[in-house]
Formats: structure tokens, sequence, C-alpha cells
């Protein structure tokens, strides 16, 4: 998969320093999107169980046991990952994941 927006993942991280325990599990997940060829949600969901598959190409991650999501879109003729949202928990909670 073609990853769109590795900045977004790199600005989070950067932001603030309590935000490093998640520098590893954020790059686990950017290694096995980039060697992925989701062609289908269902693919992404017998590859990663614990992702939430929202509507119109939306997926939620879990990043480090669930203390972090990470929102994207995903073109799935085109095989391109969009990060829409890196965030805590919380953060998350916030926002419309359907529309960000």
């Amino acid at each position: 998969m073609r990853i769109i927006a590795l900045g977004t993942l790199k600005g989070f991280l950067d932001r603030h320093p309590a935000y490093a325990d998640a520098r590893e599990p954020l790059m686990a997940w950017y290694r096995l999107a980039r060697r992925a060829d989701w062609a289908s949600p269902a693919e992404i969901k017998r590859e990663i169980a614990s992702a939430s598959i929202l509507q119109d190409g939306r997926v939620v991650f879990n990043i480090a046991g669930n203390k972090y999501r990470l929102v994207v879109w995903i073109n799935y003729p085109y095989r391109v990952v969009y990060i829409r949202f890196v965030g805590t928990h919380r953060a998350y909670d916030a926002i419309d994941a359907q529309t960000i």
C-alpha cells in the first residue's frame, strides 16, 4: 500500500514527549501497511482483527494497546492509504471519524 501523509504521524510523535510510547507501535503499523496489499475491508480484518471498519473506506486502528487511535481512508482500487487522524483515545472520542 502507498501511505499518504506520513508527516501526520511524525507531527503527532514530535508534538509532545508523552507520545513517545506511540513511536514504535505507529512505525510497526506503518511497516505492516506498506507491505500490505489490501483490496477490501475483509482483508484488513483478516490481518488486523482489532481494526474497526467504518463506511466509505474509513478504518480505525488501535495503536499501543488502544491508548492511541489511527483513522485512515483507503482507496482500495489504487491501494492508497490516507492518514486522516492520529491521537489519543480521548482526542478520538472528540472527533467524528466518519468525516475527519
